[in-house]
């Protein structure tokens, strides 16, 4: 569109929702910066968007301050990355499991959101943006890793905005419900069958439509500060309660 925005960091950028967000953002005149595990898709997508790959692992600290420093001055940090394992009861929970959520998803979002506050705080008009999950205000049974975990980043997000009060840094929590990503194949540790059953018959949002919602809110006037945004398919009511067509 031929107009700067400035540097937008987008965490958890090779796949879904972060690289529709990267490539939204481009679209709209930022400097993107792209930061996932999988560089050969992070590079790819830099390529494609005309922006920066740096490899980005949350829930590795010194991974975090590697990234912070190769995005440099930043007006926008989108914490996109996340994610669920398992669908056991609490009765049947695995350690391992909640740990790795709560890493990716509280303390992953911690992490990047500390070590690029600097730099927001310097560009006079920053943006932070947490991509939740209407996980984050209901709870479904199977789900208490995951919605624990999504609970804890709501929290994180409004405390943030508290904090942040009388800063030139916005704070935005986008909080979708089911969207066709590799979201389900991740938790169902690879199983492509029991993924698809989560969308089948209903049409789920698409990554491009969460991103929509990301670029919305971070062009608006610097005095406006959207709170939050929920987002559903018109298939979806709540977290359970789902209209599903036969096939």
């Amino acid at each position: 569109m031929g107009m700067d925005r400035g540097v937008a960091a987008v965490t958890g950028a090779s796949s879904g929702i972060g690289r529709a967000t990267a490539r939204a953002l481009a679209s709209l005149g930022f400097e993107v910066v792209v930061g996932a595990r999988r560089m050969d898709r992070l590079q790819a997508l830099a390529e494609e968007v005309g922006g920066r790959a740096s490899r980005l692992d949350v829930t590795d600290p010194a991974s975090v301050e590697a990234f912070a420093a190769s995005v440099g001055d930043c007006q926008v940090l989108v914490n996109n990355a996340g994610g669920a394992k398992g669908r056991e009861p609490i009765a049947e929970a695995a350690d391992d499991d909640w740990r790795w959520m709560f890493e990716v998803n509280v303390l992953g979002t911690m992490r990047v959101t500390r070590a690029l506050l600097p730099a927001l705080q310097r560009s006079d008009s920053g943006h932070v943006v947490v991509m939740g999950s209407v996980a984050g205000f209901e709870v479904y049974q199977g789900g208490a890793g995951y919605t624990a975990a999504k609970h804890a980043e709501r929290a994180l997000a409004r405390t943030l905005r508290l904090e942040l009060l009388g800063t030139p840094i916005r704070v935005t929590e986008v909080s979708p419900g089911l969207v066709e990503t590799e979201f389900s194949l991740v938790r169902f540790g690879g199983d492509a069958e029991r993924a698809a059953t989560v969308y089948r018959g209903m049409t789920p949002l698409t990554p491009e439509d969460v991103a929509d919602c990301v670029a919305w809110a971070v062009t608006r006037p610097p005095h406006v500060n959207v709170d939050e945004i929920v987002v559903r398919p018109r298939d979806q009511a709540t977290s359970t309660l789902i209209h599903r067509r036969p096939e």
